[in-house]
């Protein structure tokens, strides 16, 4: 091929207008993500934009606005058990999944009812 795929530029989730504070209260305050400013021609959508490391969540708003149920992103983490902790105390719901040999993981939803999964892999 002539082309290559590098990586993932960054995750668009969805979510109801107005909804930017909730997404702050849940990807900068709970998750610890950094809020990006996003480009001036873009600040009129509504939306908010987040970054850890190298990688980028859009939150962008959709009206009318579906929460994804099944399409998820799946993050990767170090010490998920203290993320559990952290997520359970700050009110989030857990929900368990032991179907993945070789992987700690489970799945929360985004303040508007997004799927996220995290998973921590298993070194052994």
């Amino acid at each position: 091929m002539p082309f290559i795929f590098k990586s993932i530029d960054h995750i668009q989730l969805a979510a109801p207008k107005g909804s930017e504070e909730a997404a702050r209260k849940f990807f900068k305050n709970i998750l610890g993500f950094d809020e990006v400013e996003k480009p001036e021609e873009l600040k009129k959508r509504g939306g908010v934009w987040f970054e850890f490391g190298n990688y980028q969540i859009h939150i962008g708003i959709e009206e009318p606005f579906y929460p994804a149920k099944k399409a998820h992103p799946a993050f990767e983490i170090e010490n998920i058990e203290e993320l559990k902790k952290h997520l359970v105390t700050n009110g989030i719901d857990v929900i368990e999944d032991d179907k993945l040999p070789g992987a700690k993981r489970f799945y929360i939803s985004d303040p508007f009812g997004n799927r996220m999964e995290l998973l921590e892999w298993i070194k052994e």
